[in-house]
């Protein structure tokens, strides 16, 4: 199985994420076993796994520690993702994911959106099995409607030349930092910290979720799909709008809506010019300074949690995130 090669500086989170995806993998059962494989491979594809990351180090924040019982939570969370991913596949059209080919490109839309539909499936047996209460399957069954209805809101404003700072980033609210900061929440929860400090690593995910969809973002305008493991471009030519570009249309809109009026039609050469234009107003750097705002946030609150080796190791994951390459 892949680990992220970032995981090698944190041991111990190593040998967790390896366990995780390891319950994981028992826990998918398909008759179709092409299929079958093909959603273990995404597993194993070398995902950075940071989502049952935090939850791990969170799970750590109160009194109590039951190993076994956080690792489980954890491959819960990351199938639950996983489920978003196919979906988000589907609709984006997307031919590969992580450097793989994605479920709908290979088997078509209809059988990606019951495999979604199945890891969902696979997230609430996990955690019907190992959360201690039904408020932690509660907590997990709203947050995954915030999720949904976040990408709701995304499909809802595409192809809008008028998306505003405030529109976007409702969106990546729902769509991506929800489920950092469930990760956070439930890793305190399941420690048995106190509501002060339960929240409170509820609002070190949010900001960290909010800084990585914002540097996930500017990478489209920066790196090419070999780096990132992703087609680049691809949101923008289906009318999806994030915040690089949203900042540098501020500047000046008309100079960008012969081209996005295009729509789907456009052509590479309009793709370029419409990067070329980000850079020339600065939309990259805008992005990359409201990220620093969050990560710096996040990281004040992480410093106000417990002391602790995971807090130590939650600053230093999260200071690499501005410096995402891969």
């Amino acid at each position: 199985m892949n680990i992220h090669a970032m995981w090698n500086d944190y041991p111990q989170v190593r040998s967790d994420l390896l366990e995780m995806l390891r319950v994981i993998d028992k826990n998918i059962k398909i008759r179709e076993k092409q299929i079958e494989q093909n959603i273990k491979n995404l597993t194993q594809a070398g995902g950075k796994l940071l989502r049952p990351a935090y939850f791990l180090l969170a799970s750590h924040i109160g009194p109590q520690h039951n190993k076994e019982q956080a690792i489980a939570i954890a491959a819960a969370l990351e199938v639950l993702h996983m489920a978003t991913l196919v979906h988000d596949d589907v609709i984006d059209d997307a031919p590969t994911r992580r450097g793989l080919e994605t479920i709908q490109a290979k088997f078509g839309k209809n059988y990606a959106v019951y495999t979604g539909d199945y890891l969902f499936c696979v997230c609430f047996k996990i955690l019907s099995r190992y959360s201690d209460d039904l408020a932690q399957i509660d907590l997990n069954t709203g947050s995954m409607e915030r999720i949904l209805l976040g990408e709701l809101d995304q499909m809802g404003m595409r192809y809008n030349f008028n998306m505003g700072v405030k529109e976007y980033l409702r969106q990546i609210s729902g769509k991506t930092a929800q489920l950092f900061a469930l990760s956070c929440y439930l890793g305190a929860e399941v420690s048995q910290a106190n509501n002060f400090y339960k929240h409170l690593a509820k609002k070190v995910g949010h900001n960290i979720g909010m800084a990585f969809q914002i540097m996930d973002d500017i990478l489209d305008y920066t790196k090419n799909a070999d780096l990132i493991g992703k087609p680049v471009l691809n949101d923008m030519k289906q009318g999806v709008y994030s915040l690089p570009l949203i900042y540098a249309m501020n500047q000046d809109p008309q100079a960008f809506l012969p081209y996005l009026k295009k729509k789907e039609n456009m052509t590479d050469s309009d793709l370029l010019a419409v990067v070329n234009l980000i850079h020339k107003y600065k939309g990259v750097e805008e992005a990359q300074n409201l990220a620093s705002k969050y990560t710096d946030k996040a990281i004040r609150l992480i410093q106000t949690l417990p002391e602790g080796s995971y807090r130590s190791q939650m600053l230093r994951v999260t200071l690499s995130l501005l410096k995402r390459e891969t």
